[in-house]
């Protein structure tokens, strides 16, 4: 029997029917409940927290705290909505406006305008405390703190090294590399200088030269991730005294919020991500067919990346990814696609050893899941050369791209995967 399914492809949708008996996981993020009320659900985290004390008892009237605020390319944690009830918090314990600073964790990423400072943070924020922000190329910004026990010599923002209490704020998701993103990240890469940064993501790549990236680091997983493991090492250097993270709904909008200790609350959060978004599948199959679940999530490969690495967690080593992805700008953005101009993987990998950017890791790791898996992409024609050049088989619909799948996994009774928004959708496999 044939089941119709459909993937979002830019404004449109792709329909095509299947054989229901060989769609062994359709791969779809859970309904989560939205927070009606957000300031009374941070106000209940911050008095009600894990492995702290109440941030009334945590912090003492006469200290300087600062706050540290993921920048404008994480616009979706929505900071505007709850950090004026961590302020009214603080205030509450003693600690007036003028004792507060917010400081932006640029990481390696370019200065906010006052603009987007507002965007980001919200007006009453702007008028309330002092703004600072950490951009890893200012070396003189930066102090020396320690080193971690992998060698990496750790700087971090002197404002918050300074500080007499810390908190730090985010939102968590699943991270490509790092496994989840919010809590640590905050300090690595968000506070810590470009040589730190460099240090601690070089930990990303395979430790042979020629083997690309480590198989550690990557979607969800903490345990033995080297990267991740070593942005421990840092945050402990600098013992944050309190974190206040939220976690989301498939439709952007708050599902909950963790705070308390900087680790163990962002575990917990964590926690409650995968349970929104990771999906659990019965098991790998030959066909995985994936969409990023339309614009704007296929506006580019850049965005179309997570959809990908997402499918590759449901592949076999001998199947195939379909993928419908639009890309109407391709080109986009340039620190990614010129990484695909290198002639061969191995170049590749040798200038992200050189300089270590997260657009290069992502086009390395995109590289190398198509060496080890066809993938066929379904997208605009004009699109045709540039997938070529990263290392993938295109096709002009998605009647052709099964076609050309079922030619290359050579099998009539195939099993098969549908993720319709593989972007926001973590294939878990049972164990």
């Amino acid at each position: 029997m044939l089941k119709e399914f459909s993937f979002g492809f830019g404004d449109s949708e792709i329909k095509v029917a299947l054989p229901e008996e060989r769609v062994v996981n359709v791969v779809e993020g859970k309904p989560a409940k939205a927070v009606l009320d957000v300031e009374a659900a941070v106000r209940e985290v911050l008095n009600n927290p894990i492995g702290t004390p109440p941030l009334k008892n945590v912090i003492q009237q006469g200290d300087k705290v600062v706050i540290v605020a993921s920048d404008i390319t994480r616009q979706w944690v929505r900071h505007d909505l709850f950090l004026p009830t961590l302020l009214n918090e603080l205030n509450k314990a003693g600690i007036p406006d003028e004792d507060i600073s917010l400081i932006v964790a640029l990481g390696a990423h370019r200065h906010h305008t006052h603009e987007e400072n507002v965007l980001t943070f919200g007006q009453e924020i702007v008028e309330r405390i002092a703004i600072l922000q950490s951009h890893a190329p200012e070396t003189d910004e930066f102090v020396y703190v320690g080193q971690t026990s992998r060698g990496k010599d750790v700087h971090m923002n002197k404002h918050v090294v300074n500080a007499d209490k810390v908190i730090l704020t985010g939102g968590i998701v699943h991270h490509l590399m790092a496994g989840f993103g919010g809590g640590r990240k905050a300090i690595m890469p968000g506070i810590s200088s470009y040589s730190t940064i460099q240090e601690n993501h070089s930990l990303c790549l395979h430790t042979v030269v020629g083997q690309g990236v480590s198989p550690e680091c990557t979607v969800g997983k903490l345990e033995n991730n080297p990267m991740h493991a070593d942005m421990l090492e840092m945050a402990e250097l600098l013992k944050p005294a309190f974190l206040l993270n939220a976690v989301f709904t498939p439709e952007g909008q708050f599902a909950s919020f963790v705070a308390g200790h900087w680790h163990e609350a962002w575990l917990q959060g964590c926690k409650t991500a995968n349970e929104i978004f990771g999906v659990p599948i019965s098991g790998k199959t030959d066909l995985v067919i994936a969409s990023a679940g339309g614009f704007p999530k296929d506006i580019n490969l850049y965005q179309g990346s997570k959809t990908i690495g997402n499918s590759f967690m449901a592949v076999k080593s001998t199947g195939v990814v379909i993928l419908l992805l639009e890309c109407r700008d391709i080109m986009e953005p340039p620190d990614f696609s010129g990484w695909f101009n290198y002639d061969s993987l191995y170049e590749r990998e040798l200038a992200l050893r050189k300089g270590f950017t997260v657009p290069g890791f992502i086009a390395l790791k995109l590289g190398y899941m198509a060496k080890e898996v066809p993938h066929i992409v379904v997208s605009l024609p004009q699109n045709k050369e540039f997938f070529e050049k990263a290392g993938m088989l295109t096709a002009s619909s998605l009647d052709e791209a099964i076609t050309m799948a079922e030619k290359i996994i050579n099998k009539t009774e195939y099993t098969i995967t549908v993720m319709a928004h593989g972007a926001n959708t973590v294939p878990i496999e049972s164990i």
